[in-house]
């Protein structure tokens, strides 16, 4: 069974309690990686300017305490793979409907390729494949 490394958990733990239940059993079924959990300002801006985000701080979800959006991509990192990010996504959100359904979290999961959450991607301007944030 795959597990976090200390970078991920310190990532993940900077998280809502509810990204952290849906995380901490993903890992369990689909080794992946944490790779941004809370941001400051620097970090905001940062990901901005590089066009990583479309919102400057404080209005991202990844900059509030403890942060309402995780980053996660499936582990090895293969950024090329993009069917695979698509097959993981997918699993994360399977995952964080049987939790909610389980009364284990509170909140909804949205992915950052389908901000609205209505299944239909093509009406996405902008696409964050690694993004999932609490509704």
């Amino acid at each position: 069974m795959a597990r976090y490394s200390k970078n991920s958990s310190d990532k993940l733990s900077s998280c809502h309690i509810d990204l952290q239940r849906i995380f901490n059993e993903v890992i369990k079924h689909f080794d992946n990686t944490i790779l941004c959990g809370e941001r400051g300002e620097k970090e905001q801006t940062e990901a901005y300017e590089k066009g990583f985000s479309k919102v400057i701080y404080p209005n991202s979800k990844h900059n509030s305490s403890p942060s309402m959006a995780v980053d996660s991509v499936p582990y090895p990192i293969s950024w090329e793979n993009k069917d695979r990010m698509r097959f993981y996504i997918g699993f994360v959100l399977g995952i964080a409907t049987m939790l909610k359904q389980e009364g284990k979290i509170t909140h909804d999961l949205v992915s950052g390729i389908d901000w609205d959450g209505d299944t239909f991607l093509s009406d996405q301007l902008f696409i964050d494949l690694p993004h999932f944030q609490l509704k």
